[in-house]
């Protein structure tokens, strides 16, 4: 629709005729709208008896799983409002690496509030002003509900359970992964926190989940360049090379003539001679192993094999900076300049089969820095559910490490968030006390939900949840086997990192609030 001024009665056209413009409430309406229908879209993947979903794309390729923020990246949304609520995910995952659907949910739920306000003809900028205010107030909550025992290996096993069940992991596997997630972040713990980064995960089709392991150092998907190295090297030395080992061949395209035995034997032997001189200098090095980013010539590789020193080739860039990291090597990009100084160390590294290819173990040494969580499945579809839920739960562990602070989960802590908030209301003069009694009650969404998820009455269980909280102060929805009950989830080990919920709260807040505040869409075509 063309837009027009009018200028001494005549009209002016600042916008073209292919643009499309959305003012007032219809705007808000729209914008509200999307936003919404993205947070339903993953609200019944919530808790530990959420679905699953099943993305197919355009190709035909398929992902199954109820993680929040894999569902809204897989998803091809359009919708400018809806994307915002997409990013909320994003930096829930991002920051934290947990609570993405629950963010998303509230942010949601917000919106649907603010929606009846507006309905109730209540200024869009008094309902952000009111919702930063229980904002604040919902943080202090958390403040208030953050457990006062030491974060200790028990809590830190809890928190990393509480966040891989319901997520395709299984009852006992989620119970015997949480040991060996913490294990791995317990691994990379420094004075001054955690060093995230230093926990990879690496994921291979065969055996059942109970088979993932904890492995001291890094995995890389190679195998040795030549069959007959050595499977396995104990205290290695390892150098890492961006130098391809063979025949030098110019970039240019030229013809050489030969018109004797003599000359073709001369060549054979200079390419020789050249192919062995690489093989030597790396064999009197005293090196063990050896990775380079570039080829391995088959003789090179055989007179290495000889000498038994196992060689992996082709590195992609991130593997090699993997190594160099984990075992303190230094690339080196001309044989020449290869010496002992650049030696990375390990106490073993192992070249094992599965299935149609090799894998690369560098374990233990300087490599014992870092860490890796070999996740093993049955299928494909299992074992990236599985690496997604071990990722979450080591994000989560991390953080709660780092901080220090846990809360209680399944839903009793957004119980206390919200009634603080009425209780706080109760003081907030004007309009926007029905914004902050609004946001209260759009919290209520995540103990609703996860009992909708359990197959229980939602009213019945808040009332019930409400009623908990006010006599025992901490009330939550417990599952335990087939039984759902209402209890406090500390009893149960059923925890989330403070910094969890408030990551959910802020990002939620400041989604719904950059929505409501938008009455005008200039959409060109």
């Amino acid at each position: 629709m063309a837009q027009q001024r009018r200028m001494g009665g005549q009209p002016m056209f600042i916008l073209s005729e292919d643009s499309q413009r959305t003012q007032g409430r219809d705007a808000q309406s729209s914008n509200i709208m999307a936003g919404k229908a993205v947070a339903e879209s993953v609200r019944t993947t919530l808790g530990p008896r959420g679905m699953d979903k099943m993305l197919v794309d355009s190709g035909g390729e398929v992902v199954i799983t109820n993680d929040g923020a894999t569902i809204l990246d897989e998803m091809d949304i359009e919708h400018p409002a809806a994307q915002m609520i997409v990013e909320v995910a994003e930096s829930q995952e991002e920051e934290v690496g947990d609570g993405t659907t629950t963010a998303a949910v509230i942010a949601g739920n917000l919106l649907g509030e603010a929606e009846d306000l507006i309905e109730q003809d209540v200024h869009a900028t008094t309902i952000v002003e009111g919702y930063h205010e229980a904002a604040e107030i919902a943080l202090e909550a958390i403040d208030e509900q953050v457990s006062e025992s030491e974060v200790d290996d028990e809590i830190l096993k809890q928190v990393a359970e509480s966040s891989m069940t319901g997520k395709g992991t299984g009852g006992l596997t989620a119970e015997s992964l949480a040991e060996t997630v913490v294990e791995a972040v317990r691994h990379v713990e420094v004075d001054d926190g955690v060093e995230r980064e230093n926990v990879g995960v690496h994921t291979q089709i065969g055996a059942s989940s109970n088979a993932t392991e904890l492995v001291p150092g890094i995995i890389v998907d190679e195998e040795p360049a030549h069959d007959e190295m050595p499977a396995e090297v104990e205290d290695a030395s390892i150098a890492v090379l961006d130098v391809e080992l063979g025949v030098r061949t110019g970039e240019v395209d030229a013809e050489y003539a030969i018109d004797s035995i003599d000359q073709l034997n001369a060549a054979i032997d200079a390419e020789e001679s050249e192919v062995r001189g690489y093989a030597e200098t790396i064999a009197d090095s005293g090196v063990d192993v050896v990775f380079t980013t570039d080829d391995v010539d088959e003789r090179v590789a055989s007179f290495l094999a000889n000498e038994g020193v196992l060689v992996f080739e082709d590195l992609g860039d991130s593997d090699a900076r993997d190594i160099v990291s984990a075992t303190g090597a230094r690339r080196v990009g001309d044989l020449e300049d290869l010496e002992e100084a650049d030696f990375g160390h390990a106490e073993r590294i192992r070249s094992e089969n599965f299935g149609d290819g090799d894998l690369a173990f560098v374990e233990g040494g300087a490599a014992a820095e870092a860490v890796t969580v070999f996740v093993r499945g049955g299928t494909e579809h299992v074992v990236d559910e599985l690496e997604r839920a071990i990722t979450d739960a080591l994000d989560v562990v991390a953080t709660a490490l780092a901080s220090g602070e846990v809360v209680p989960g399944a839903g009793a802590t957004e119980i206390a968030i919200a009634d603080k908030i009425r209780e706080e209301a109760a003081g907030i003069e004007g309009r926007k006390q029905l914004a902050v009694n609004a946001f209260a009650d759009a919290l209520d969404v995540v103990p609703r939900t996860l009992a909708a998820n359990t197959g229980q009455d939602p009213i019945d269980s808040l009332v019930d949840l409400r009623a908990g909280h006010e006599s025992a102060g901490r009330a939550g929805l417990i599952t335990a086997g087939e039984e759902v009950t209402i209890d406090d989830p500390f009893e149960y080990g059923v925890i989330d990192p403070a910094d969890v919920k408030r990551e959910a709260i802020e990002s939620a807040t400041e989604a719904a609030t950059m929505i409501v505040r938008i009455d005008d869409v200039i959409a060109a075509e």
